[in-house]
């Protein structure tokens, strides 16, 4: 049968793979927790106050890898995995690479000048590829937890440099699964700027909290100079840091598209 008898039509309505990162205490694992029926795979210890399911703590890469070929193979009705964290498991990735080459420091890998780095892709790629198979296969959405780091970027656009948040990946890394996820969605609390006269013709700005305590919990799904971010779904407003706004969005965004 030939490529053009298997052509398809429309939109096609799979799980969606996110990857939502911010500060620490923000809400990110409780937005998983929100997810339906999901199960949590810790990479760091931090679960505790939250109800849900969850694998022991992984202590090394060859247990997430058996943790998801377990979730591929065996039965139950769980529907979203949840890793918390991926900034975490990358840790216990370079940790593994070390461990084939015998070094104990990721950047002494096959060498050193970086190699560690571009050689740890393998594991990432076996990791986004069982990541895959439970999102086609076994029709579970996939939610990945990162931290927040502030990185420098050179925009060749405005021929400037500014200071923006990121997921706290190395850079390539960072790239695979920008690029692979559906959105990526920076958790953040809303905050408002005031300018005002210091005297002697200065100004100063100041930053003040939008709502109670300290600010509303938003997430941003498009990016800008202040953050990565972006999304597949046409969703261009903030939103409330939940995952039932999140659905909402996504759902009605589906109806515009549809016309409707």
């Amino acid at each position: 049968m030939g490529f053009l008898n298997r052509v398809q039509h429309g939109r096609v309505s799979n799980p969606p793979r996110l990857l939502i990162y911010g500060t620490p205490g923000i809400g990110k694992s409780t937005f998983g927790s929100q997810a339906p029926n999901p199960i949590f795979l810790p990479t760091e210890d931090g679960l505790d106050v939250i109800d849900c399911a969850k694998f022991p703590l992984m202590t090394n890469y060859s247990e997430v890898r058996e943790a998801l070929v377990e979730l591929y193979r065996e039965k139950h009705d769980f529907e979203t995995l949840v890793v918390d964290s991926l900034d975490w498991l990358e840790r216990l990735v370079w940790a593994k690479t070390c461990e084939k080459f015998g070094v104990k420091n990721i950047e002494k890998v096959d060498g050193g000048w970086g190699k560690g780095y571009i050689l740890a892709l393998d594991l990432w790629n076996e990791t986004i590829d069982l990541l895959s198979q439970l999102r086609l296969d076994r029709g579970m959405a996939i939610i990945l937890i990162a931290h927040a780091k502030v990185e420098k970027f050179e925009d060749p656009e405005a021929a400037m440099s500014y200071d923006r948040y990121s997921p706290r990946l190395h850079k390539h890394a960072s790239a695979m699964f920008i690029e692979w996820c559906d959105a990526i969605l920076f958790a953040t609390r809303k905050f408002r700027t005031q300018s005002e006269d210091t005297g002697f013709g200065r100004k100063r700005t100041t930053a003040h909290a939008v709502g109670k305590a300290g600010g509303e919990r938003i997430l941003r799904p498009v990016g800008g100079p202040a953050c990565i971010a972006k999304n597949r779904y046409g969703i261009n407003d903030d939103l409330p840091l939940s995952w039932a706004d999140w659905m909402a969005a996504m759902n009605d965004n589906a109806l515009t598209s549809k016309g409707e």
